[in-house]
């Protein structure tokens, strides 16, 4: 491991989730009830109130390696010493090792960044963007029911390739490989591809709806 006089090394308390994924700048409001959280929350609050999320993996029966950071924005205690927390998304991490496991996890964790690059992703930004729109407009008019899109989309690639890997649902591995990602243009060109298959088959259910009497 590199000495940590040359990499951005801390203790981080670790909040293993199933089938969710954290991402950068993105909320996540939790109810806190078990009690081992409730000491974690605790202890948080009296520091610098950030904690690490993690997806509990269920093929290998472990958190991820890698999660997101979250901020505590807003406690509210409960009745029972139970929590409502809203956090934010901060930045990344990768877990190196575990320093204890009870009454919670706490690990040694480096924070990761995408690479730089001198690319113009705007492009394949307004490109992930496009497919977007279809996408929402096509559901919208599947289900007969009005959906819109924010009106403040990211205009960044990067935050933006994180706004869409926030939003795709039931598919947390497909999440997780994206918040692993470490090149901005690997997780938009993904992104499009996602999007396009979705937009095909939506296309598809609706073409054969409109073709029903």
């Amino acid at each position: 491991m590199a000495p940590s006089s040359s990499i951005a090394v801390r203790e981080l308390p670790l909040f293993p989730l199933p089938e969710l994924v954290l991402f950068p700048g993105r909320p996540l409001p939790l109810h806190i009830f078990e009690f081992r959280y409730r000491i974690m929350m605790n202890t948080i609050m009296s520091s610098d109130r950030r904690f690490g999320v993690l997806m509990w993996d269920p093929v290998r029966g472990q958190p991820a390696d890698i999660g997101c950071c979250a901020e505590i924005v807003h406690f509210q205690q409960l009745p029972d010493d139970r929590m409502k927390v809203l956090t934010m998304g901060q930045q990344r991490f990768r877990v190196l090792e575990y320093v204890r496991e009870k009454p919670y996890r706490v690990g040694l964790v480096e924070w990761i960044e995408d690479r730089p690059t001198e690319a113009d992703l705007r492009p394949l930004a307004t490109d992930v963007e496009r497919l977007l729109r279809d996408v929402v407009h096509l559901s919208g008019k599947l289900t007969e029911q009005p959906v819109e899109l924010p009106e403040n989309l990211p205009d960044l690639p990067i935050e933006l390739s994180y706004w869409v890997a926030s939003h795709l649902y039931g598919v947390a591995a497909e999440q997780q490989a994206l918040l692993e990602m470490q090149d901005t243009t690997t997780r938009l060109d993904r992104e499009v591809e996602i999007l396009t298959s979705t937009r095909n088959h939506l296309a598809a259910r609706t073409a054969l709806k409109d073709a029903l009497p």
